[in-house]
């Protein structure tokens, strides 16, 4: 693989416009793939045929779907990785078990690459949560994500934002007990997480505290990927942080 990889965006909404710039950054070859869903009078196979064409005809090595969740996520993702691209997917992940199996088969079968950006994951004192409380068995994890801009996705912020604050437990602390999580639009900015033992507080991280350049972090945890690094934040990985975050709405209901 090249040291910079070319990117193809798939989608035209805000956060394409927001990503284009910044997988630019450093050079990167980056095109767009605006017309990304299906048609009514579109068949499936006709569907996949057009969006591996576009994909191709790019020339790019990764393909990063910059869409909202919806039913035709899976079906980008079978054509980036039949086109044999590699793939980000935006979070949250609302695939079912099966259909996460079946798309880490194809990603295994076609020697591909396929991750979900949760770009908090790149942060320091995260990887120091890690470092010094992995597992995190007998502490509680707790976090607060608030925005204070109103809700431009249509997804629930139990879903869009706490899913990132999910994710850290699941990679830094799975073993931990879930304590609470509180997340809103509307609501002064706030990104909070923290762990607690025998009710004491023994860690907290202000997510805002980091790198300003975690998406270019993650990139490039991506692209260090491709040359045999490791990187765990795929689609088993966001099912798990998925199942984690409804039993914790189970629980807990709104």
């Amino acid at each position: 693989m090249p040291e910079t990889p070319a990117y193809v965006i798939l989608g035209r909404g805000r956060w394409a416009q927001r990503m284009r710039p910044i997988i630019a950054d450093e050079n990167r070859k980056v095109s767009t793939i605006d017309d990304v869903r299906q048609q009514p009078a579109e068949s499936q196979s006709a569907y996949l045929s057009r969006l591996a064409s576009g994909m191709k005809a790019s020339g790019a090595q990764i393909a990063w779907l910059c869409i909202l969740p919806d039913p035709h996520v899976s079906l980008m993702i079978q054509a980036a990785l039949e086109t044999g691209l590699h793939v980000i997917v935006e979070k949250p992940w609302y695939g079912s078990p099966k259909d996460t199996q079946r798309l880490q088969a194809l990603a295994h079968m076609n020697r591909c690459l396929l991750a979900v950006h949760f770009e908090y994951l790149m942060l320091e004192t995260v990887e120091n949560w890690r470092k010094h409380f992995h597992p995190g068995i007998g502490l509680e994890f707790s976090g607060r994500f608030f925005l204070s801009r109103s809700d431009r996705s249509g997804i629930p912020p139990i879903d869009n934002l706490g899913c990132h604050l999910m994710a850290i437990r699941e990679y830094a602390v799975p073993s931990s007990a879930v304590s609470e999580i509180h997340c809103a639009y509307e609501r002064p900015d706030e990104r909070l997480i923290w762990l607690e033992k025998s009710k004491q507080r023994v860690a907290s991280v202000d997510l805002f505290q980091g790198s300003r350049r975690i998406i270019q972090d993650f990139m490039k945890k991506v692209e260090a990927a491709l040359d045999g690094a490791a990187l765990p934040f795929d689609l088993d990985f966001a099912l798990r942080v998925a199942s984690q975050l409804n039993a914790y709405k189970v629980r807990t209901p709104a």
